[in-house]
């Protein structure tokens, strides 16, 4: 009797351990925020992702309003194309702009939005147009040694 009761528990605590690793795995795979909520998809153009990737969070105002469901290149704009699935309660007039921005100095991508000022409200199929790509640390670090290069040689004449 006392065995069963030991091998009982026992395998409470495996099936313990593999939910939590089943967990940490959906949390690590940014796959733990599933929604059964309506969606409606927009999409944005930008001249450079930089680290952006599917099912990366779409923000505003630090809330995750949406997800980030694919990312194409256009061949004719020679632009990506990312195509966001927005949550239905959460309205965003015509007007809105996108950003990808960078959660801390060297986190993950995500979109921000910010809300423009129209009084329609983005729909189904539609697109943002006022985007901002990518800041690339790589880029600004050679435009920083760059323009101390030049003005070192401007001091030397």
């Amino acid at each position: 009797m006392q065995k069963k009761a030991i091998d009982f528990w026992v395998g409470v605590f495996v099936l313990l351990g593999a939910a939590s690793l089943l967990f940490l795995a959906l949390k690590a795979g940014n796959m733990s925020s599933f929604s059964f909520d309506k969606t409606y998809d927009v999409t944005a153009k930008f001249d450079n992702i930089g680290g952006l990737k599917p099912n990366a969070a779409v923000k505003s105002a630090g809330v995750v309003v949406g997800r980030v469901t694919e990312i194409k290149f256009d061949d004719k704009s020679f632009q990506a194309s990312v195509n966001l699935r927005m949550e239905q309660r959460y309205q965003f007039p015509k007007d809105s702009s996108a950003k990808i921005l960078t959660a801390g100095l060297l986190g993950e991508n995500y979109i921000g939005l910010e809300a423009g000022g129209d009084v329609k409200n983005l729909a189904a199929g539609d697109k943002i147009s006022m985007t901002q790509s990518a800041v690339i640390l790589e880029n600004m670090i050679s435009q920083f040694l760059f323009s101390k290069a030049a003005d070192g040689k401007e001091e030397k004449k």
